[in-house]
């Protein structure tokens, strides 16, 4: 389940940076967000709940990450699987050039937040506790 756990979390990070690159192409291009965007938005928080369900399942198993912060993991989890679509709410669904800027910075946000909890051992390795 670990290794599920990390290539799902990986598959995340990668996403995040494609939504990023790709919402900060159409806002060059100055163009409206289309609905592949918006598949590929509820792809990406189905591919964070996804992540955040095999790490619930982990917890219940007697695992937990290295670091033993399973709480701030739970945190963050929750968050990367609620903004993308919090922010199309917030936004009343705009697609213009300046919400396609905003879902450029989010998505690079989640990128770095992502990428900060691999350094801080937040996603893995997963051991039993003791």
């Amino acid at each position: 389940m670990d290794t599920i756990h990390q290539i799902l979390f990986n598959a995340h990070i990668l996403y995040s940076l494609a939504l990023g690159l790709w919402a900060t192409i159409i806002a060059a291009r100055k163009e409206p967000i289309g609905g592949n965007y918006w598949g590929a938005m509820l792809t990406y928080a189905l591919l964070a709940g996804a992540t955040l369900l095999v790490g619930v399942l982990l917890l219940a198993t007697g695992m937990q990450p290295r670091s033993g912060r399973v709480v701030v993991y739970v945190l963050y989890m929750f968050w990367l699987v609620i903004i993308m679509p919090g922010a199309f709410t917030m936004l009343r669904g705009r697609d213009d050039r300046s919400a396609a800027i905003a879902f450029a910075l989010l998505a690079f946000f989640n990128f770095s937040t992502s990428i900060s909890m691999i350094e801080r051992e937040l996603v893995g390795p997963w051991i039993e506790l003791t």
